[in-house]
């Protein structure tokens, strides 16, 4: 059977369980073992795919087609592997579930409890992955925060698993959070005694404690955590604030809780970790050679998870290149006919960003046209690729009123219409065009440069596509449709051949992008944005140099 890990947080939210979880699951699989990560979210919320992106951050979709938290995106980019369905369950999916068999009478007339009924369920769902003997370890995130009465099914469901299986094939890593008061000059303690303290309150008992500090911890730090917490003072595990998310791994390997894990796990069958393609990564991102300015034309860039997975396509692309690309944020609802050259003045690249809704449209299609107009590198996701259709119409084609069906239903033509699949459907959630689709590449196109191959699969999430009874209009006057569904014909891809770099993709690619295998989109587009920024003359390479230094 495969062995269980269990990450669970205190103290506050956010302190980043998933990039811890992520961090660990590299380690162990760069030393040759088979490994997952799941993650176990507490809100009802049958799946996150009806939470505002202010909500939960971005929706993160698997190749199966399951919508995610956005964890699932951090556990494949660190992994390089894909996620499903099984990954992520929710307290709204357990309660469906067993709901659904109390109506079908499983339950022999019992009355359903959350204990045992609820925690058997997630139980079987926790160890779900591990039954088929296709992984050696499986990690698994527990969402929320200890104490919270949301989180407690699933704690009491890990106590269980503690008590139930042998000794050696469970235990628990715990994140908290050790504060530095300025004023004191010196770490606090307290706030993690209390979290192990409410921990162990439930059953469970952590064996590794890993603390988030902006400060060092020094070695009567970790005397003093580990003897109010009941563990051994190298079971506590410093975790340093960051320049990025990507050298957490190595912060984690030189404090050894790769090894610690399989210490107390008895696992001996492995070997030293083979992490050259990742320095080599890191490498490049930390020396680029040019700086790149890409504006992401959104409409909730308050959030920056609302965008996660594309900022870190911008990443992996960036470092790829040897560019360091700088994003900035231009909220669509603020750009108009008069103010767009202002607004997007000194970008090297334009992003449209997918979204849902008539909030700030025609902020983006405004910024589309000066994309186009000035050739100035544009690329266009989902919704993005959408508003360049529209724009095309309007300032090219002369259908002044073209717009989507999704915006405004009367529209005279409506280039960007309803998928007739999704038109009898009335439930919102996990109904879209969901998951891996394939994609026919035309050649002699840039779709097909930037990809090298003519069949490609990618990621969707959308209700609504191009209009097929305005294709010929569209490409016999400049706009190729360089990428389609080879059974149902359905645009996935637009660009206007005359531009230095002008593509929209109805799909997501920045949800399959890894550190090990970057988008080609996004690599060709950071591509386009270094040329176009050196052709203007703004690449000021010492600058850049003494900046690193």
């Amino acid at each position: 059977m495969a062995k269980h890990i269990f990450v669970t947080g205190g103290v506050t939210s956010s302190l980043g369980k998933g990039i811890i979880a992520a961090s660990l699951a590299k380690l162990l699989q760069a030393r040759g073992l088979r490994v997952t990560i799941q993650k176990f979210d507490p809100y009802i919320n049958v799946d996150p795919g009806t939470l505002n992106p202010y909500e939960h951050g971005e929706c993160y979709v698997t190749e199966d087609g399951a919508e995610t938290d956005l964890d699932l995106g951090h556990y494949e980019r660190f992994l390089n592997i894909f996620t499903s369905q099984a990954n992520n369950v929710t307290t709204g999916r357990i309660y469906q579930t067993v709901i659904n068999k109390e109506r079908a009478g499983d339950f022999l007339g019992k009355t359903v409890q959350v204990v045992p009924h609820i925690t058997d369920e997630i139980k079987r769902r926790m160890l779900l992955l591990g039954e088929d003997d296709k992984y050696d370890i499986i990690l698994t995130e527990i969402g929320g925060t200890v104490g919270d009465i949301e989180s407690l099914p699933f704690i009491e469901a890990v106590r269980q698993l503690q008590w139930e299986l042998p000794e050696e094939d469970v235990m628990v890593v715990h994140l908290t959070l050790i504060p530095y008061l300025k004023a004191a000059k010196e770490l606090k303690t307290k706030p993690t005694q209390h979290s192990v303290k409410m921990l162990s309150e439930t059953g469970v008992h952590p064996d590794i404690i890993v603390c988030r500090t902006e400060e060092p911890l020094n070695n009567d730090i970790r005397r003093k955590i580990g003897l109010f917490c009941n563990v051994k003072p190298e079971a506590v595990i410093e975790a340093m604030d960051a320049a990025t998310i990507y050298e957490v791994p190595l912060l984690m390997l030189r404090e050894k809780l790769d090894l610690l894990c399989l210490k107390k796990m008895k696992i001996t069958n492995y070997g030293e970790p083979n992490l050259d393609k990742w320095k080599l990564f890191l490498d490049k991102l930390k020396y680029p050679k040019s700086k790149v300015t890409i504006g992401l034309i959104g409409k909730y860039i308050e959030l920056q998870d609302a965008y996660k997975s594309i900022l870190e396509s911008f990443v992996h692309a960036g470092a790829i290149n040897e560019v360091k690309v700088q994003v900035v944020n231009v909220h669509s609802e603020f750009i108009t006919e008069e103010n767009v050259a202002e607004k997007l003045s000194g970008l090297d690249g334009l992003l449209v960003a997918p979204g849902f809704g008539l909030r700030g449209i025609e902020g983006k299609i405004v910024a589309v046209k000066y994309a186009r107009e000035n050739g100035l590198p544009f690329f266009g996701i989902c919704l993005g690729m959408q508003m360049a259709v529209i724009e095309y119409a309007r300032n090219v084609l002369g259908l002044t009123d073209a717009h989507s069906t999704e915006m405004d239903t009367s529209t005279r033509h409506a280039v960007i219409n309803m998928m007739e699949e999704q038109k009898k459907i009335r439930m919102m959630g996990g109904t879209m065009r969901l998951g891996a689709y394939p994609c026919e590449i035309r050649e002699n196109s840039l779709a097909h440069e930037l990809y090298g191959k003519t069949m490609i699969t990618e990621r969707h999430r959308h209700r609504y596509e191009f209009n097929n009874e305005y294709l010929d209009l569209f490409e016999n006057n400049g706009m190729l449709a360089s990428g389609r569904n080879p059974e149902t014909g359905l645009v996935e891809i637009i660009e206007l051949p005359n531009h230095p770099f002008f593509i929209g993709v109805q799909y997501h690619p920045e949800l399959k992008s890894t550190v090990e295998s970057p988008a080609p989109v996004f690599v060709g587009f950071v591509n386009a944005a270094r040329k176009y920024n050196e052709q203007n003359g703004s690449v000021k390479r010492t600058a850049l140099q003494s900046e690193n230094r």
